[in-house]
């Protein structure tokens, strides 16, 4: 990911803000409720399942890796006429360290999140602020 100052990306028009469980099914929960935002701003099915996907791996790194409790900020913005989504999880801590090449995690199950998070997303990156860390992404809205 590419780090970019979060105050230089511009605040959507329309904006909810999700603070996030540290529970077991909170991911899926959160994408239910992600899901009907979606609809209400009538995207494409395709951008719907773009965004609903890089919920899904910034929620779940959050809950992984993250100091609690998170949040997500889901916003929608029309810039010189392109319409943007914008997904951003906060949470407590620091950014997190990179992957130990030794780790145990099944490199089958595990890892991929953010390069998934960098094929969808037009810009996406790391604000390290004295509230915690953000990570966030912004995908074009058709």
């Amino acid at each position: 990911m590419t780090t970019a100052q979060l105050t230089a990306a511009p605040r959507g028009e329309v904006e909810h803000v999700f603070s996030l469980p540290h529970v077991p099914g909170a991911v899926a929960s959160m994408r239910q409720r992600v899901r009907a935002v979606l609809s209400d701003w009538n995207l494409t099915a395709d951008c719907a399942a773009d965004v609903l996907l890089v919920v899904s791996e910034l929620l779940t790194n959050a809950i992984v890796h993250a100091v609690p409790p998170a949040t997500l900020r889901l916003s929608r913005s029309l810039l010189e006429g392109c319409g943007t989504v914008r997904v951003e999880v906060t949470d407590l801590g620091p950014a997190a360290p990179a992957e130990d090449p030794t780790s145990t995690m099944d490199p089958d199950e595990h890892g991929r999140g953010l390069d998934i998070v960098n094929a969808l997303a037009s810009r996406c990156g790391v604000h390290v602020h004295t509230g915690g860390t953000s990570h966030w992404a912004e995908l074009p809205s058709a």
